[in-house]
């Protein structure tokens, strides 16, 4: 399936906390699929929305990824040093003549009571051809319809989506600056070389807007594989939001051991606690993305 000399996966989290045991399966997740192909894995913080970014939270991720053995290769790559590189892919989009400016608020769309899709509030384009000054103003991409994407994923099977009638034009830079995550994430990948994305099944929809941006930006469209998430409770995914406690370093081995199982893979119950290099060497050499579950529950 992957030509491994050209395999590049990536886990990129928020700093905005710890790592959870939701984040946990991500990174197992990535990290397996990409060693087990003699692949590169690397690391990226997405902290591009700096007012969600906590003091230390990167540092702490760091550090914790490295107490359970998850080394990436290359420098970190920080979101919040790629500003001029995310600028400058926009100034490329409004000579394209698939950007323009918008002042339409979120309650505004609300209070209308536009339509909902997969990502939210389908926009319905009031400001395409307004000509509005793009300083104050959120900066939104021209989707033009039919918009149809279509992508096979690796756990989730094919996928499909017309993206103009079921999300509209999205917003790539917020009317407080801010860069949006569509963005950053198209931007990024392609400057990282990734090949291949392994994430939380959360994200699979945002696939089809970056697929359609990095397709406008003449960009390689990696492949997809969306892992099964861990629920706090069914319905609720864990997440901070959800209380998720912060990984405890000290039961690494255990930690990963259940990881593994979560990923529907099956460690010797001996290793249940062995050291995190055991645990993922184990991991590499059996690793079976067919064998993932659809969901799982934790506490």
């Amino acid at each position: 399936m992957t030509d491994n000399t050209a395999y590049t996966g990536r886990f990129a989290p928020t700093p905005s906390g710890p790592l959870h045991f939701g984040s946990l399966v991500t990174a197992v997740g990535s990290y397996l699929d990409a060693r087990s192909q003699q692949g590169r894995w690397l690391l990226r913080m997405e902290d591009v929305d700096t007012p969600r970014v906590q003091t230390g939270s990167a540092d702490d991720i760091l550090s914790t990824l490295e107490a359970f053995d998850l080394h990436w290769d290359g420098p970190v790559l920080y979101q919040s040093q790629r500003f001029e590189a995310y600028e400058a892919i926009l100034q490329q989009l409004t000579e394209q003549g698939l950007l323009y400016a918008c002042r339409c608020s979120r309650r505004q769309l609300i209070e209308e009571k536009v339509r909902q899709g997969p990502l939210g509030l389908i926009y319905p384009g009031h400001c395409r051809n307004r000509n509005l000054d793009p300083a104050g103003h959120s900066l939104r991409l021209r989707i033009d319809g039919p918009a149809v994407i279509e992508f096979e994923d690796r756990h989730c099977g094919p996928r499909r989506m017309d993206l103009a009638a079921e999300v509209g034009d999205v917003v790539l830079k917020r009317v407080d600056g801010i860069y949006a995550y569509h963005l950053a994430v198209v931007v990024d990948d392609a400057f990282q070389g990734v090949s291949d994305i392994v994430r939380g099944a959360d994200l699979l929809d945002v696939s089809f807007v970056h697929r359609y941006l990095a397709s406008q930006l003449n960009q390689p469209l990696p492949r997809y594989l969306h892992l099964p998430l861990v629920y706090a409770e069914p319905g609720r995914k864990l997440s901070k939001q959800t209380g998720a406690q912060a990984l405890d370093r000290s039961r690494a081995g255990v930690l990963l051991f259940d990881a593994l199982e979560f990923l529907g893979q099956t460690p010797p119950r001996d290793l249940r606690g062995a050291a995190p290099r055991e645990l993922l060497d184990w991991g590499v050499e059996h690793w079976q993305p067919g064998h993932l579950p659809t969901a799982a529950l934790t506490t």
